[in-house]
C-alpha cells in the first residue's frame, strides 16, 4: 500500500467556515489525514469546485446543524473522529449542541480545535473582526512596510494563515500526540492574535535589546539598509537583494560591478550613497538579465516574480512546488517526508454522512 502521508489514519471532522479554519483542515488533509467537511445545505461558502483550494483533498457532507437530526449526524461523525475543527465565534457550537463539553464527554480522546481571531476569552472574544484588525492590535502591523507615513499589510497571509492556521495545526497535532499517549483529548484555543504575536518573537527580542527601532524602514530586515531591500530594474520590474553577511555583500558588489566605488558595508553614514549606487546599477538592466546574471551565486539576489512566473521557475518546477490539478495551478503539500510521502491532492468530493459513518465505523480511512 502506498502511504498517503504521515497523518494517514487520522480522522478529522471540520465544521465549515472560511479562512484559517479551512486552511488548517487542508494542511491536515494534504498530510494524509481523512478530513470530512460538514457543510450547510445549499450553495457553499467557498464554492466547492476545483478552484476552491481551501477545501481540496477531502470529502464534504451536507448537514443541517440547525436541526436535531443534523446535530445527531454530526455527533455520530465526531464520535469516530480524532480531531474536530471549528472556526465559529465563542459559544456558537455550544448553542448548536456541538460544544466541547458535549463532544468530549462522548469521545474522551477527541482533540477539539477552536480557531478564532480574538480567542475564546478576553473582552473582545465575541466581537467581529478580520485579519487586518487582529494583526493591528498585536503591535505587529505597526512595524510592517518600508514607508514612514503608514503601515503596510501582506493581504491575509500574516494573521489568518500565519498566526491562525499554522498555530491551529501545531496545536491539534500536539494535543493528538498527547491523546495518543494518555487516552485523553483536550480543547485547543487557537487565536490569531496569539499566533501573530508569537511570530513576532525574534523582533521582540531585538526591540528589548535596543537593536530594532519602532520606526518603519529603519531596521536591518525592513529595508533600513541598502543591501536588504528591493531595487527597480530597467524594465520597471524588481529584484530582491538580501546580502546581509559580509561574504554575501562582497559577492553582491563584485557581481554588480561596483566593488571599486561602493562604501564599506558597515559605513552606515554612507548608506545613502550606497543606495544610490545600487539603484543606478540595477536600473541599467532588465529583471531577467539580472536574474540570469546572479542565479547560482552567493549574492542573495532574486527576481520578484509574479505567481504565474513562479510556477514556471526552474527551481520550483524541479521540486514540483507548484502542481496542476484539474487545470488549476496550485501549491503542492509541504513539507516533504522521506518515509511517508504525501499523495497528490484532489478536489473536494461530496458524500453522504451515512457513507462516511459506514466507512469510519468499519475501520476504513480515506475515500
Amino acid at each position: 500500500m502506498i502511504a498517503t502521508g504521515p497523518l494517514e489514519g487520522v480522522k478529522v471532522v471540520e465544521l465549515a467556515g472560511i479562512g484559517p479554519g479551512p486552511f488548517a483542515a487542508t494542511i491536515l488533509a494534504d498530510l494524509g489525514a481523512d478530513v470530512i467537511r460538514i457543510d450547510r445545505p445549499g450553495p457553499q461558502l467557498l464554492g466547492g469546485g476545483p478552484e476552491d483550494l481551501l477545501t481540496r483533498n477531502r470529502e464534504r457532507v451536507e448537514v443541517d446543524l440547525k436541526s436535531r437530526s443534523g446535530v445527531g449526524l454530526a455527533l455520530q461523525l465526531i464520535d469516530e473522529a480524532d480531531i474536530l475543527l471549528e472556526g465559529m465565534r465563542p459559544g456558537v457550537t455550544e448553542r448548536l449542541g456541538l460544544g466541547p463539553d458535549t463532544c468530549c464527554a462522548r469521545n474522551p480522546r477527541l482533540v477539539y480545535g477552536r480557531m478564532t481571531g480574538w480567542g475564546q476569552t478576553g473582552p473582545l472574544a465575541h466581537a467581529a473582526g478580520h485579519d487586518l484588525t487582529y494583526i493591528a492590535i498585536t503591535g505587529v502591523l505597526h512595524g510592517l512596510g518600508q514607508t514612514a507615513d503608514r503601515p503596510q499589510f501582506p493581504i491575509n497571509l500574516l494573521g489568518d494563515f500565519g498566526g491562525g492556521s499554522t498555530f491551529l495545526v501545531i496545536g491539534v497535532l500536539s494535543a493528538l500526540l498527547s491523546a495518543r499517549m494518555t487516552g485523553q483529548g483536550q480543547v485547543v484555543d487557537a487565536a490569531i492574535v496569539d499566533g501573530t504575536s508569537y511570530l513576532d518573537l525574534m523582533t521582540a527580542g531585538l526591540r528589548a535589546s535596543g537593536r530594532h527601532s519602532p520606526a518603519r524602514g529603519r531596521n536591518l530586515l525592513d529595508g533600513g539598509v541598502p543591501y536588504y531591500r528591493l531595487y527597480r530594474t530597467l524594465d520597471d520590474r524588481w529584484v530582491a537583494v538580501g546580502a546581509l553577511e559580509p561574504q554575501f555583500f562582497r559577492t553582491l558588489v563584485e557581481q554588480l560591478g561596483v566593488a571599486d566605488i561602493v562604501p564599506a558595508q558597515d559605513e552606515t553614514e554612507r548608506h545613502g550613497e550606497m543606495t544610490s549606487i545600487f539603484e543606478a546599477a540595477f536600473a541599467s538592466r532588465t529583471m531577467a538579465d539580472w536574474a540570469a546574471h546572479f542565479e547560482g551565486t552567493d549574492a542573495c539576489v532574486a527576481p520578484v516574480l509574479t505567481p504565474a512566473e513562479a510556477a514556471r521557475h526552474a527551481h520550483l518546477s524541479a521540486r514540483d512546488t507548484y502542481i496542476v490539478i484539474d487545470d488549476v495551478t496550485q501549491p503542492a503539500p509541504a513539507p516533504r517526508f522521506s518515509g511517508t510521502p504525501t499523495a497528490r491532492p484532489t478536489a473536494t468530493s461530496k458524500s453522504s454522512a451515512a457513507q462516511v459513518l459506514g466507512r469510519w465505523t468499519a475501520g476504513s480511512v480515506g475515500p
